[in-house]
Order: C-alpha cells, then structure tokens, then sequence
C-alpha cells in the first residue's frame, strides 16, 4: 500500500497508541474524582497540559481541549461574535479557508453578520491590498488559515497581523493551523487564536485544542458545571495523554522532516511536469507536503479509483469537500477547468523513496490507459 493522503488524516504512531492504551488501562479513574485514583489521574493530566505549554511556548490557561479542529474554529469564532458583536458587526475571512469556516460564516449572516472575503493571488497568498481594504473599523474578526488543505499555500500571519492592526488595533486574528503545526516551524502565537487537530499530526481522532491569548474572553458553546468553562465534561485523559506525545513527536527534529518530504515533492513535480496536460497548482509559497495537480483531461474520481486499484491513495481535495471542485484552485487559478480536475497528493516524513517510485509507476501506467481511452 503507497498512502499519500496525509493531510486528511495521518496513521497513529505505535509509540502515541501505547500511551493512549496504557493510560486507558491504568489510569481510568475519573480525573476530578477525589480519592486515590482520581488523583493519580489527575497529575497525569496536569504533567500532559504541562508538556503541551512548553511544546507550544503558551501558558496553560491559553488552551483549550477540544474534540477536533473543526470545534476549536467554532469555540473560536462563535465566541468572539457573542462576545465582541457590541463593537461591531463584520468579519473577513480568506479565500483559501477549510470549508468549517464558510459553515460557521453562513451560520453567522443569518445572525446579521456580515462577511467579507479578501482575494488571494495566484500564488495562493492573501491580496494585501484587498485585505486592507476589508478590514474597517467594524470588522471584530479576521480568519485566515496558516496552510491551505488542498493546495498548501502558506499564509504570512505575522504581516497579516501588521496589516489588520494598521487599520483597526482591536481586530482579532483566528488561524487554522491543523495543516500547519507539525510539518512547519510556526508559532502559535503568530494569531490572537489557533486552531489544531490531533489526527493530522500522528495522533487519535477526537481530539484537537484551541489557543486563546490570555487577553481574550470568549463566549462558551456549552455549559457544564463550572460558571465560563470552555469546554465542560469529564477530560478524556487517554486522548489528551496520547496528543501531547504526538505533539512531542511531530515537533522533533520538525526541519530535517520538512526536508526529507521536500526532496520527494521536487521528484513528483519533475515528473509530473513532462506531462503538457498536468498543472501543478501548488506555488513557490506551498509547503512540501502538499502537492496539487489539475488532469486537465481526466475526471479526477476516475484517476484516483485507477489508482487505487493499484493500492495507491491520494485524494481530489480536502476530505471534507473531496469530489467537489477545488475553491482554492479556482480563487488562484480563475480556471473552471482546473479546478475542477485536481489531485491532492499529500506527503510524510514517513512516505518511503519505494513508495514515491511506485506512485510515479502507477501514475504514468493509468495516466496513458485513460487519456488514450478519451
């Protein structure tokens, strides 16, 4: 099997699932529960919010533990509307976001928010004038992703930041950093809010985190039984334990395994480019483990079930939108066709130099079978 679907989800490592195993069986008191298993559970969870501060460079009353990334977007914006709408009514979000930012925007115009989007360039990167011509003295909420999903530009928060600043000191920038963290030197504190998710960084599904700047106070999403508690319930103590190792994990020696998937992306991308019909879409902006491509002859479901029968994977789009036309392709590209033809291909430190060899094998076989046939 050749999987190059990392950024829909990654394997769990053998290592993080031992965690999350053990402290399932050993550590299975409830960690607010006041006798002695309880308490033992509790200075595991306590050491694990501790590894995460450090990990992050963040204080612990600057996350939160959510269910996902998908959660920690919604905690994000939803709380900063309920919170701040006195001061006004307007956010901007990116042409280039997750489709559970355009959810949470249409969720919010119907509540009289308005929503302005800011273009991006053909590289993928925000149109700087167009974002300063969006934010105005209204506007409570700038959301722009750190790494688009589908085609890996990455965005400058630090002069986004400048930018939104210049025009309104109040504005608050959220970042969706789940296709960032892990695979690039970011800091999270690059934004006033940062999303993540455990499962694309090796770890288990169900789990993500939210950072909040200190400064900041957000309304909750739900209640429990303490009065602003962000998010109420029993901690999942195996998920949070598992996460924090993946974290560890996926921080260390974070450079030498950006370089390692960068010499597998210049491989595919030669290759690939011999082909008159193949576009790369992803830029000079783009992380490496993010390789776009448009077939502009070829339907891309009929590509990538062709490959698949060769126990190759790789995905149209975002998982979450996969089959659908590629909004972040189109909003570089303007080309209806192209966007409507791409592959995803996602790469790890983990994929092999055999794996890189056999999806090429697999690619050129299918690729002529299929134009050939239209």
């Amino acid at each position: 099997m050749v999987y190059l679907d990392y950024s829909a989800t990654t394997p769990v490592l053998p290592e993080v699932l031992d965690s999350y195993n053990k402290v399932t069986e050993e550590y299975f008191g409830n960690p607010n529960s006041l006798h002695g298993l309880g308490i033992k559970s509790h200075e595991l969870l306590e050491s694990a919010y501790t590894q995460i501060s450090e990990l992050l460079n963040i204080k612990r009353q600057e996350f939160v533990i959510t269910s996902g990334a998908t959660e920690a977007n919604n905690l994000a914006i939803l709380g900063v509307c309920n919170t701040y709408k006195r001061y006004g009514n307007r956010i901007v979000v990116s042409r280039m976001e997750h489709p559970s930012i355009y959810g949470i925007c249409k969720h919010l115009e119907k509540q009289g928010f308005i929503i302005d989007y800011v273009d991006v360039t053909e590289e993928g990167v925000v149109d700087f004038d167009d974002l300063k011509r969006k934010v105005t003295r209204d506007t409570i909420l700038v959301s722009i992703c750190a790494v688009n999903s589908e085609t890996g530009a990455r965005q400058p928060l630090k002069t986004v930041r400048q930018v939104i600043r210049k025009n309104n000191e109040n504005c608050i920038l959220h970042s969706d950093m789940t296709q960032a963290i892990g695979k690039v030197n970011v800091s999270i504190q690059d934004a006033d809010l940062a999303s993540m998710s455990g499962h694309k960084i090796y770890g288990p599904k169900g789990i993500g985190l939210l950072y909040k700047n200190k400064n900041l106070v957000l309304t909750p999403l739900m209640y429990g039984v303490h009065e602003g508690e962000l998010h109420p319930g029993t901690p999942p103590l195996p998920l949070i334990v598992s996460f924090a190792k993946a974290l560890r994990l996926a921080l260390k020696d974070i450079q030498k395994k950006e370089e390692i998937v960068r010499k597998f992306n210049e491989k595919i991308v030669a290759h690939l480019s011999e082909y008159k019909n193949v576009l790369i879409n992803s830029s000079k902006y783009c992380i490496p483990h993010i390789l776009n491509i448009s077939l502009m002859d070829i339907k891309p479901e009929t590509f990538i079930h062709a490959l698949e029968a060769d126990e190759v994977y790789v995905s149209s789009n975002t998982a979450c939108s996969s089959l659908e036309p590629s909004a972040s392709v189109y909003n570089m590209y303007k080309d209806e066709i192209r966007s409507k033809t791409t592959i995803r291909i996602s790469l790890s430190y983990l994929t092999l130099p055999s794996e890189v060899t056999i999806f090429l094998e697999s690619f050129d076989k299918h690729y002529q079978e299929l134009a050939n046939l239209k």
